[in-house]
């Protein structure tokens, strides 16, 4: 039974956390019921700033019966396991990218939601711009023609503090991946749900100057189920950073996006209007659009109610892990990876 308005719960104060917090308090339907972080002077100083309560533990959170919506905001390599956790417990969950490590944990989730009857929000805020919507609509359209090619490019930076002060960050077992897996991510999934599924892949990964185990730099070839081909470049070593971009080369028209922005557009028809100026995280992971989020929760919401489909759910939370996956399983060894079978022609 829900509240007047629903409670959403915390987990993990980091730098993230902010962002969660700062959308929900923008939601009229919506409230932070409380927060809590193993780090327990963190917790305080998080509550205290977004005006909320402090739980000891995970499961204190979990027992409160304010608490409609679990939010993790906790590194990556304890997301499936949280999310389960939430799920058994009857809560629906907003959880960060990614949704798990493995596609095993992530069918897990997926699992435990539907038996449970409850909704995997998975954060996807690239989704929620306006700009990317029109996008989507005018590749339907066929506006572009036949897609041929595809570019994505994600050339951040990430100083060595952001590494050594974060013993998780950069570790295959609690961050999963490196530039892809953590920042690229974000890219790969908007990549994939406006161009859909990638048929196989051929990539290479390094680690080239950070202090970590996972690859501050990769590269891969792509080829899409649409028969498309495309490039996917991803780093962290990239002095002083440049907005993400996505170019879209079509056999009627192109288009390029800078972060959620049109900044090149060479199609049929008007370019759709860019909700906001460029924008992103490319050398400050706080540099983040907060609508986005707000958007995100609000879909989620909405879709609690039975008004709107949610845009994000964990089955779709699972398809960038797979293409990353793969990229990381190519690098690994040395050879072509099919993710998805070759389409069946007709006779």
């Amino acid at each position: 039974m829900m509240h007047t308005r629903t409670g959403f719960g915390i987990v993990g104060c980091g730098s993230i956390s902010a962002i969660h917090a700062a959308a929900i308090a923008r939601l009229p339907q919506a409230y932070l019921a409380g927060m809590v972080d193993t780090n327990i002077a963190y917790a305080q100083a998080a509550a205290q700033r977004h005006g909320t309560r402090v739980y000891h533990t995970v499961e204190e959170l979990l027992a409160d019966k304010a608490v409609d919506i679990v939010s993790l905001c906790t590194p990556s390599g304890l997301h499936a396991q949280q999310a389960l956790q939430a799920l058994h417990a009857g809560k629906h969950v907003v959880v960060e990218k990614p949704l798990a490590l493995t596609l095993a944990d992530a069918d897990a989730v997926i699992e435990a939601a539907q038996r449970n009857g409850r909704q995997v929000c998975v954060i996807s805020q690239l989704r929620y711009a306006p700009t990317v919507q029109a996008v989507r609509r005018a590749l339907a359209a066929g506006q572009l023609g036949r897609v041929v090619s595809v570019q994505l490019t994600m050339n951040y930076w990430r100083d060595e503090e952001y590494y050594t002060s974060s013993s998780w960050r950069g570790t295959w077992a609690m961050d999963g991946g490196g530039a892809l897996m953590n920042q690229g991510i974000h890219g790969v999934d908007l990549m994939q749900y406006l161009l859909g599924p990638v048929r196989r892949v051929s990539a290479f990964c390094k680690t080239q100057t950070r202090p970590m185990e996972t690859e501050d730099s990769a590269v891969a070839i792509l080829e899409f189920a649409s028969g498309a081909v495309g490039t996917l470049q991803a780093s962290t070593t990239c002095c002083p950073g440049y907005a993400r971009t996505l170019t879209i080369c079509g056999d009627k028209g192109s288009l390029e996006l800078t972060e959620d922005t049109i900044t090149r557009w060479d199609a049929p028809g008007h370019m759709p209007e860019s909700d906001s100026h460029v924008h992103g995280a490319a050398s400050d992971p706080t540099a983040l659009n907060i609508a986005r989020h707000e958007m995100q929760f609000s879909n989620l919401l909405a879709s609690l109610k039975g008004e709107e489909r949610l845009l994000s759910d964990a089955r779709e939370g699972r398809k960038p892990l797979e293409i990353i996956l793969a990229v990381y399983q190519s690098a690994r060894e040395g050879r072509q990876v099919d993710i998805c079978p070759a389409p069946e022609i007709a006779p």
